[in-house]
């Protein structure tokens, strides 16, 4: 830190202040983020960016955002005295991930400086929400087997424009954001770890067809997009040509920071969940079990699991912050692990109650059912836990890696669906 850098319990104190003086009190579906239809999502979101100008105006957006792109170029340290005093009070929760991380964060590591000013400050007022465009229909967690292309438009030049054809699945939010960072293929003649390549783009555009995805609980935020002929300009590519897999590998290390980004504004030590559920205290005492040394057992590998879980994110935040950049999967496979878990436990403490229910029911039984219908989410969103005990392996522990069958085979003689005849 240097000698004219603010002090972390100066600003500590100052946050403080600032805090309980602008912000409102932390409502319970600022953490759930569900809306019962889409009018009130609109206003939440208005909220959000409105909530994320006033953290802009009142000097406090951007806290390790470098000066010149309109942050305060302070340390993760500041970051997190900001995030526990933010605890129990509001905060532009549906900003935090994915604009801040991962897509700021790659973008303050791969993006040019004109890049930079064009985006960042619009980030850090809340004019700008990014989405991450990632998975494809058929191509499961394998990112680099994306088949979503761009080539050179045949009237703009070698190094003109591009021309983006093919779709991107369960992106969050994609509907009511402004821009995405999309991972295409951009050489077919290459092994498909060489042949990739990332662009910035407007999701409001033509060519760009969005369509949403119902889950089993009724939200529809994730959704599907088209893309037709779409123009990029070359100016709107990040870093090389063909590079798209060094620049995806630092952007899902940031995938799996999520909330726990330096880069992030929110409140530590509150859960983020979906449908808020009682604690399991409550789920036993409703079934009447509170007596029952099992139930006992559950309750407490529930709160186990959900202690363990700060820490761990606790330590490898604070690993990040000194360059241990590996240890994001270790937290991303223990955090899809340990919420299946914990929704099964709320789900066998609550018993039959949770398995029907009816409208005149308490919503803390329909929710201990939801989320123990929806637990796998856990696993798959932002990067399966399969994936992650594989980088786990390899990465942490040294192990080496699975042979596969499309080792410096070019992308196009990659079969890419099951053998005929």
């Amino acid at each position: 830190m240097s000698e004219d850098m603010e002090s972390v319990e100066d600003f500590r104190a100052r946050a403080r202040t600032w805090i309980k003086a602008n912000l409102g009190p932390m409502l319970g579906w600022d953490m759930s983020q569900h809306c019962e239809n889409d009018e009130e999502e609109n206003k939440a979101v208005a909220r959000d960016r409105a909530l994320q100008r006033k953290l802009y105006d009142g000097g406090f957006a951007g806290i390790c955002f470098p000066k010149e792109y309109g942050g305060l170029g302070l340390t993760p340290d500041h970051n997190r005295a900001f995030n526990e005093e933010l605890a129990g009070h509001e905060y532009p929760s549906r900003l935090s991930v994915p604009t801040f991380s991962p897509c700021a964060s790659t973008l303050l590591e791969w993006a040019t400086p004109e890049q930079k000013a064009m985006h960042l400050p619009a980030i850090l007022k809340g004019d700008e929400v990014w989405v991450q465009l990632l998975s494809e229909p058929g191509g499961g967690s394998d990112v680099a087997g994306i088949s979503t292309g761009a080539v050179r438009a045949k009237d703009s030049g070698a190094n003109g424009d591009w021309i983006l054809n093919g779709s991107k699945v369960w992106t969050s939010r994609a509907w009511w954001a402004d821009w995405g960072l999309i991972l295409v293929r951009t050489n077919w003649d290459v092994p498909k770890h060489q042949g990739m390549s990332v662009f910035i783009m407007p999701l409001q555009q033509p060519g760009v067809e969005i369509h949403r995805i119902e889950r089993l609980n009724g939200e529809s935020e994730a959704c599907q997009e088209f893309f037709t002929d779409v123009r990029i300009p070359d100016s709107d590519r990040l870093g090389e040509v063909d590079a798209g897999w060094t620049i995806g590998q630092r952007w899902m290390y940031h995938e799996r920071l999520g909330h726990n980004s330096p880069y992030v504004t929110h409140p530590i030590g509150l859960k983020q969940a979906g449908p808020l559920e009682p604690s399991t205290v409550a789920i036993a005492r409703k079934a009447g079990r509170l007596g029952d040394p099992a139930a006992h057992e559950l309750i407490g590998e529930h709160r186990a699991l959900g202690i363990v879980t700060q820490q761990l994110q606790r330590r490898i935040a604070a690993a990040a912050g000194k360059g241990n950049t590996d240890l994001s999967s270790v937290d991303r496979l223990f955090r899809g692990v340990a919420s299946a878990r914990r929704s099964t436990i709320a789900f066998e403490l609550a018993g039959s109650g949770a398995s029907v229910w009816d409208e005149d029911e308490e919503n803390a039984t329909e929710a201990v059912g939801m989320n123990f219908l929806m637990r796998q989410v856990g696993s798959i969103g932002g990067g399966t836990t399969e994936i992650s005990r594989n980088v786990v392996a390899e990465r942490v522990l040294g192990m080496p890696r699975e042979p596969s069958g499309d080792k410096g085979v070019a992308f196009r003689d990659v079969q890419r669906g099951p053998k005929r005849g």
